[in-house]
């Protein structure tokens, strides 16, 4: 029965989102920071905040990237979604079950697979830069890329990551940073440094998307270039 209702979260899931981002027109800014890489057969790491993921979802879907999913009950569900969008999963974070969800992230990064990881999830503190993706970043040698999403108008859940949804019709803006490598013989010291680094760095991609004091609300015109805004009933990528 449990599986079942997993199940039904997943197909449900799947249509809410595909059919709530056919409504609206997507912005991505700086998708050359991991498409050269792509082209030079380098995988890499995305890297945002727990409460931007949705638009991503939709944006990234089919494209076989794994992802770090808690192992908390709750995390089955965001699981099964993934899976119904062409995401895989390893289950595991900082807080439970984190050297099983490594050990996965690992094996897939091995196999050729994108990763991506909500560094400040499964439940907080918002927006800390928690090390999960930096030692991630660290043994498996593949470059981090930051990303901030922004919408015109968006719904937050009363959740400790101000859980964003867009609205019907809003326009979503997504921006990507460039490519962040952790040496190998980094320590305790420099991980500390470099998790400071990328909070400040997915701060400023937060204000170029966009994002303000409304937490991934608009608070300045962003830009609507014709060029690079797309409907969904064309695929964004």
């Amino acid at each position: 029965m449990k599986d079942l209702k997993f199940l039904a979260a997943g197909a449900l899931g799947q249509g809410l989102v595909g059919g709530l981002f056919t409504t609206m027109r997507c912005t991505r800014v700086g998708r050359e920071h991991y498409e050269d890489l792509h082209r030079a057969g380098q995988r890499v790491i995305f890297v945002l905040w727990h409460g931007q993921m949705l638009p991503l979802v939709h944006y990234h879907r089919g494209e076989g990237i794994v992802c770090l999913v808690s192992e908390h009950a709750d995390g089955e569900y965001i699981t099964r979604i993934l899976q119904r969008n062409g995401f895989g999963t390893a289950r595991g974070s900082s807080t439970r079950g984190g050297s099983k969800g490594l050990r996965q992230l690992l094996r897939a990064a091995r196999n050729g697979k994108d990763l991506a990881v909500t560094p400040d999830g499964p439940k907080g503190p918002r927006h800390v830069f928690k090390p999960g993706a930096l030692v991630a970043s660290q043994l498996t040698g593949l470059p981090m890329i930051p990303i901030a999403v922004g919408a015109s108008a968006a719904w937050h859940f009363d959740s400790w990551d101000r859980f964003m949804v867009p609205r019907p019709l809003a326009r979503v803006r997504i921006v990507y940073g460039e490519p962040v490598w952790v040496p190998r013989d980094a320590d305790d010291a420099a991980l500390a440094e470099l998790a400071t680094t990328m909070e400040a760095r997915l701060a400023a991609l937060g204000l170029e998307a966009g994002n303000g004091e409304s937490d991934g609300v608009w608070t300045r015109a962003a830009d609507t270039d014709e060029a690079t805004d797309r409907a969904d009933g064309a695929d964004p990528r």
